[in-house]
């Protein structure tokens, strides 16, 4: 089986986020997410609109996921590719370069961003209305 992981806070979830969770789930058998926790985003400076648990479930409904785990630090990835056996780690292009660290452990892939959707437009555009 071939497992892969991505990570995010999947606030707002829109096209976007589906398009990359469909794309992953093509990379392999089994996809792993992992997503912020409240109190990670206070580190981050982050604020985002449903809770770790909201967003958790949501994730857990959504047919390209299988697992969805917690993001309590940046340092975690490593572990995390360990633990749950990770073939193959995703990004969206935005990061490109960012976790090549993570070769020695598995496969790192940065799949484009879906044009025309983000969650941080998503907020801006929500304000001017």
């Amino acid at each position: 089986m071939k497992k892969i992981l991505t990570y995010g806070t999947f606030d707002l979830l829109h096209w976007g986020h589906i398009n990359l969770l469909k794309r992953a789930k093509e990379l392999g058998d089994y996809v792993v997410v992992a997503i912020s926790t409240d109190e990670f985003n206070a580190i981050k400076n982050k604020k985002a609109y449903h809770s770790f648990d909201n967003r958790k479930m949501i994730l857990e409904a959504i047919r390209y996921v299988d697992e969805v785990i917690p993001e309590n630090t940046w340092e975690q990835k490593i572990q995390d590719v360990q633990k749950h056996d990770i073939d193959v780690f995703v990004m969206g292009d935005d990061w490109k370069g960012e976790f090549d660290f993570l070769k020695d452990y598995c496969e790192v892939v940065y799949l484009p961003r879906t044009i025309g959707i983000s969650t941080t437009q998503i907020k801006k555009d929500l304000l001017t209305v």
